[in-house]
């Protein structure tokens, strides 16, 4: 079946890609290998972001890039990680994102109902 759209949330650790159409959706995990390190800086806990698995990174778009019309979207600043990933690396890619926008961690249930209305929303729907 071809899937014209696809809805990308991702966190630091995983990524859950959701192909879908009107009438069906096909979705898969993608996680990352990266490992996230915490210090404590002045007396305050502060988490120290290691450089973003590029392996994990490239996985995702070569997962969407067959799609036509791509939502990013995620609870933190890794969908802004990946956006600007996407424009540096895989240009034709980023070319389709249509939006990236903040989503707590719903299941893959409740992403699909949101992706499903953003884009009918948005009259894009095809």
């Amino acid at each position: 079946m071809s899937f014209n759209h696809v809805v990308v949330w991702l966190d630091q650790a995983e990524a859950h890609v959701i192909h879908f159409t009107r009438e069906a959706a096909e979705s898969e995990v993608i996680k990352t290998a990266s490992v996230h390190a915490r210090h404590k800086k002045a007396g305050v806990d502060a988490s120290v972001e290691s450089k973003q698995d590029p392996e994990y990174l490239n996985e995702i778009a070569a997962a969407i890039e067959a799609a036509q019309e791509i939502l990013i979207v995620g609870p933190g600043q890794e969908k802004l990680v990946f956006i600007k990933h996407l424009e540096k690396h895989h240009a034709a890619v980023a070319a389709k994102v249509v939006s990236v926008e903040t989503v707590d961690h719903p299941n893959d249930g409740q992403l699909l109902a949101f992706a499903r209305k953003y884009f009918v929303k948005e009259d894009i729907m095809h």
